[in-house]
């Protein structure tokens, strides 16, 4: 008798958990929130960014102004104007403006304009994000004076630009080379690519060493793509 007792009773001890899991379970409604807009991330503060226009860089900012406001303005939603008395351009975000990454990308976009890059190409920029501008200078790699300066800056761009043209197209990168300065708009990996076959020119390597050396990684990273 006391073996049957003591087995029902397990029985039953069993038998209630499997009632609980079976009882369906009540839980709220995942709740759906709206996307925050760029002034609402702020706290309705209004975002600014300044570019300076070099002195040089007037002309063609003026020619190409509206190839330069259109897209900030209309596409990307960012108020943007020309400060003469502060010789700046000013861009600040609006009330329906989608994403507060807009005003940075728009920066950029100026910022590479006034570097010396063509506006088709600092376009890229608003449209990519993986896309960035490196800078550096000639003297960073090797103190270079006088004559030997400018024959480097010329080894770098090559009779009639062919040098840099063919770096840019094996890179899919745009080079701008500004005195001393050199400007290279690209991803990651190309830009490493491009400034490291820039900077065995300036060392003093053979194009033609630098050429066969850049289609054999530019291969390799094809065929990795």
């Amino acid at each position: 008798m006391e073996s049957n007792q003591a087995t029902s009773s397990s029985m039953e001890v069993e038998t209630v958990p499997s009632e609980m899991n079976s009882a369906p379970a009540s839980l709220p409604t995942k709740p759906k929130f709206e996307p925050l807009m760029a002034h609402e991330m702020s706290d309705g503060r209004v975002q600014f960014r300044n570019v300076y226009v070099p002195p040089h860089r007037y002309s063609p900012l003026k020619k190409l102004w509206l190839d330069i406001y259109s897209p900030v303005y209309e596409q990307m939603k960012i108020d943007i104007r020309m400060n003469l008395k502060a010789q700046k351009v000013e861009l600040k975000t609006r009330q329906d403006t989608p994403d507060v990454s807009n005003l940075q990308k728009c920066a950029d976009f100026v910022h590479a304009f006034m570097l010396g890059f063509e506006v088709i190409d600092a376009i890229a920029l608003l449209r990519m994000d993986e896309l960035y501008v490196e800078s550096f200078d000639i003297k960073d790699v090797k103190t270079l004076h006088g004559e030997h300066l400018s024959r480097t800056k010329g080894r770098l761009s090559g009779k009639g630009g062919t040098t840099k043209f063919k770096i840019e197209n094996a890179t899919k990168t745009r080079i701008v080379i500004a005195d001393t300065k050199i400007h290279i708009l690209g991803s990651f990996v190309n830009i490493k690519l491009a400034r490291y076959s820039l900077c065995r020119l300036i060392l003093g390597s053979p194009a033609g060493k630098v050429y066969s050396k850049l289609r054999a990684v530019s291969a390799r990273l094809a065929e990795r793509f």
